[in-house]
């Protein structure tokens, strides 16, 4: 005899509400090897951090995510931002982290120390950065674009753009949910519209100053894919996901330096 977990709803909800007497529950997020995937683990505090630097480092098998090899698989997470928690609410909490070796290397997957260094240098210039983050919601089981006819393709690209209707539009519950979460979380999210391709949305990250910008782009990210959980979609930032003429997505970067937002400034 074979059994299918079924999840469900409002299950959590019961657990959610229970008193976690003082403890703070921390969910390290960081990237993965790929250099596109997230990984989380959580674990537990005593107290809210005010600060990146009062959480502690903390391991995990880098073997498992392709950042190391299996005979020195430790990897070390070192906290860089913080953000409120959406799904476990509360006090806890979301944290951002860089991958290094025990030496403190950073890892092959680990750019963001680069950008840092970069970023401190140009500080003065106060860089602003604007992100348009366009995705494509799937079918987990077939990754076949969400709200598509399974056996054919919906009419062709022109009535999707900013609509609205059931016969335009597929998993706006899912964009406003994590429009929601990412402005509970803490995130500069500036708006957010359906794209050209059915299926197929965008949401605005910024504008925001030097480094703060990866590190809300990819916690925005991050709680995409986790609001997809609940949703039973699955979200691709593939830039050309559907061959054909249909459309690709991007990241398009909006930037500015002080000078150039300043009256009769640099064009």
């Amino acid at each position: 005899m074979s059994f299918k977990a079924v999840q469900v709803e409002g299950a959590l909800d019961r657990y959610l509400t229970l008193d976690q007497k003082g403890s703070i529950i921390a969910t390290y997020v960081w990237i993965d090897g790929s250099g596109e995937c997230l990984r989380a683990k959580s674990r537990t505090l005593n107290q809210l951090p005010k600060d990146p630097k009062e959480l502690p480092i903390w391991t995990f098998d880098g073997s498992s995510t392709g950042q190391a090899s299996v005979h020195d698989s430790e990897v070390l997470l070192t906290a860089v931002a913080i953000f409120k928690d959406p799904f476990l609410r509360g006090d806890n909490i979301l944290v951002l982290c860089e991958c290094s070796t025990p030496d403190g290397t950073p890892v092959a997957s680990n750019h963001r120390r680069t950008c840092v260094e970069r970023m401190e240098k140009v500080k003065e210039h106060e860089p602003w950065f604007g992100i348009e983050q366009e995705y494509l919601l799937l079918d987990p089981i077939d990754d076949y674009p969400y709200g598509w006819p399974k056996n054919g393709f919906p009419a062709p690209q022109g009535p999707y753009y900013c609509a609205v209707g059931a016969d335009r539009i597929f998993g706006r519950s899912v964009v406003e949910a994590h429009y929601r979460a990412c402005l509970f979380a803490g995130i500069q999210v500036a708006g957010t519209n359906a794209e050209v391709m059915p299926g197929q949305w965008e949401y605005q990250v910024g504008p925001c100053t030097g480094i703060e910008m990866g590190d809300q782009l990819w916690m925005s990210r991050y709680i995409l894919h986790r609001v997809c959980e609940d949703f039973g979609v699955k979200a691709t930032l593939d830039p050309k996901p559907v061959p054909g003429d249909w459309n690709g997505a991007g990241a398009h970067c909006n930037y500015s330096t002080k000078k150039m937002r300043e009256e009769g400034g640099m064009k």
